[in-house]
């Protein structure tokens, strides 16, 4: 669990990374140009893929925690050995 969601973590940071530069280049064109609208459809594009990966995160997060008590619930000498 702990190396996807590192790679989760490096993907949403990447995808920040790449959202800004967008951002920047976007800055420098022409409101109204094609240039601007096909800049703003990509970070919108990256604005929903980081959604994504951020509610993945968070699930596996949810999960490996939910995992772990329900391991401590059905054994409770494994909750005696961690305590």
């Amino acid at each position: 669990m702990m190396e996807s969601s590192s790679l989760v973590d490096k993907a949403i940071e990447r995808i920040l990374e790449m959202s800004a530069d967008l951002q920047i280049k976007r800055r420098a064109t022409t409101k109204y140009s094609l240039a601007f609208h096909d800049l703003s459809i990509a970070i919108a594009a990256y604005g929903k893929v980081l959604g994504v990966l951020t509610a993945l995160r968070d699930r596996e997060q949810y999960s490996c925690t939910l995992g772990l008590l329900n391991s401590l619930q059905a054994s409770p000498e494994t909750a005696r050995a961690i305590l």
